[in-house]
């Protein structure tokens, strides 16, 4: 006989079925497989430093300078620009940089919508890295805060 012993009418059943167990583990392996592409998230990686970090090896003039003032005036390397014509003012300076850097400072008034706006216009240009600068704020007098 072809499968092993015999099993009598009165014995209980001992044989392990794993069709189910493979049936499920394949579905779950469809799924993962179907969901995986969604799962992947695309956007921009900020790595996060210090602002009291070592100088980089490369120097800020080498870089691409931008800043958003709370009025919503932006500047790049120290040259006011219209934000029509921001893509095309990013794009020309990255074109100058040889590490296609780009670092931006924005008012703690800012909207978050306005510096994504420009990071995102940043990175269509085709930076390659982008940063975010803080300004420390130098610490308040004592006792300014009860002249209110």
């Amino acid at each position: 006989m072809a499968g092993g012993a015999q099993q009598q009418d009165g014995d209980p059943i001992t044989d392990i079925n794993v069709t189910p167990l493979v049936d499920v583990s394949l579905v779950l392996v469809i799924i993962f497989m179907a969901i995986a592409p969604f799962a992947m998230q695309s956007g921009i990686k900020v790595l996060e430093s210090k602002t009291k970090a070592a100088v980089g090896k490369v120097s800020a003039s080498e870089n691409v300078s931008v800043r958003l003032t709370k009025d919503g005036v932006l500047t790049i390397n120290g040259k006011a620009v219209e934000r029509a014509a921001l893509f095309a003012s990013i794009s020309d300076a990255l074109a100058a940089s040889k590490d296609r850097m780009v670092s931006l400072s924005a008012d703690d008034e800012n909207k978050v919508g306005d510096v994504v706006e420009v990071l995102d216009a940043a990175k269509q240009a085709g930076a390659q890295k982008i940063a975010i600068m803080t300004v420390d704020k130098a610490p308040a007098a004592p006792g300014a805060e009860a002249e209110e």
